[in-house]
């Protein structure tokens, strides 16, 4: 019996450290995606919680501070989860506004509980109202996971980079209902069953780096001809008619979103197909605004004039102006106001001589 509470200790607390050990090397490992950074941040939470239960269980006189640890980690796990993978399923590599404003908060509370109610003085608290609220937390975020899972199962990454995160959701499920069905022991069973996950998961990282890098949705497919050309079309009349380029927060998500198309295939139309990245595009579409401007107002300033057409600062205006039309704003203003006197003067003066 000893022996085998050591066992289990001992595996456990293996698994419960190198998950730690593998979400600090996955957040400082070279450049790492956004994606990969989520995924550190979902291990550490499950490892802390994990090896919160660990020491609940084996020890009698854990610390206040580990207690408190490994029980907002738990408030934390789904949160992880669903930011995991959202960013899987996204292709701008970067976390949009809701997701930053979303996290933003369950940092703020996160703090907050551990600043005005430590475990050590509200323990009974911690036990009760928190940890039942995490739990439904990690439920609610495993539930809105799956669903995202399953309603863009067509960006999933393909090959194992699909495998681990598929894997991970599927882990924290089995994880959860451990918790959740096993009473007392359902601390040890949470902690084996992380072991596993983790353990399957370095397997698909370590397959990962002997075969293949994980492929981007798209990824070597190309967009068929006609296809290409009916969205680029769709896209044009889409700016013509409602003139997004105007908004100086105009992004990606928000375009893809009004076409109906995945972010990952308008990435490839305007990069591949039209050989024009987002923001070149919207860039090129904003300089015909100025133009247009520029001749119907020849009194307006410049700054009101980029201001209008959706430019965020007079720099990226005159340098993209000036590439579209190799001179200045004022420049173009100008040649413009001549031309337009110079033919109204050869107009008068053939009248004259007629």
């Amino acid at each position: 019996m000893m022996l085998n509470e050591h066992l289990l200790f001992f595996f456990s607390g293996l698994g419960a450290f190198n998950g730690l050990a593998l979400a600090f090397y996955l957040w400082f490992a070279g450049k790492a995606s956004v994606a990969q950074r989520a995924l550190a941040v979902l291990i550490l939470m499950v490892s802390v919680r994990t090896g919160k239960s660990v020491a609940f269980y084996f020890l009698p006189d854990t610390p206040a501070s580990v207690m408190q640890a490994g029980l907002t980690a738990c408030l934390l796990i789904g949160p992880a989860l669903y930011f995991f993978t959202r960013t899987n399923l996204s292709t701008s590599g970067e976390l949009g506004r809701f997701e930053l404003v979303h996290g933003s908060v369950l940092a703020i509370v996160a703090i907050t509980l551990n600043l005005f109610l430590p475990y050590a003085d509200y323990a009974a608290i911690w036990h009760g109202s928190i940890v039942s609220t995490g739990n439904w937390l990690w439920l609610i975020y495993l539930l809105v996971s799956t669903a995202l899972l399953v309603k863009q199962r067509h960006r999933l990454p393909e090959g194992s980079a699909r495998l681990l995160l598929l894997a991970a959701n599927a882990g924290l499920w089995l994880i959860w209902l451990a918790y959740l069905t096993s009473g007392f022991t359902s601390y040890i069973v949470g902690a084996l069953s992380f072991s596993f996950v983790l353990y399957l998961c370095v397997a698909v990282a370590w397959g990962l780096r002997q075969g293949q890098a994980p492929v981007e949705p798209y990824q070597d497919r190309r967009i068929p001809a006609a296809e290409a050309a009916a969205e680029l079309q769709q896209l044009a009349d889409l700016m013509s008619r409602e003139r997004l380029y105007l908004d100086p927060s105009l992004t990606l998500a928000r375009v893809s979103k009004r076409l109906g198309i995945p972010q990952a295939r308008l990435s490839q139309l305007l990069n591949d197909n039209n050989g024009t990245p987002f923001k070149h595009y919207v860039a090129q579409l904003r300089v015909v605004e100025t133009q247009r401007l520029l001749l119907q107002q020849p009194h307006q300033t410049l700054e009101a004039i980029a201001e209008a057409a959706g430019f965020q600062s007079m720099s990226t205006f005159y340098a993209a102006f000036k590439k579209a039309n190799g001179c200045t704003p004022a420049l173009f203003r100008e040649r413009a106001i001549t031309a337009e006197t110079g033919f109204s003067s050869a107009g008068t003066a053939s009248k004259t001589l007629i």
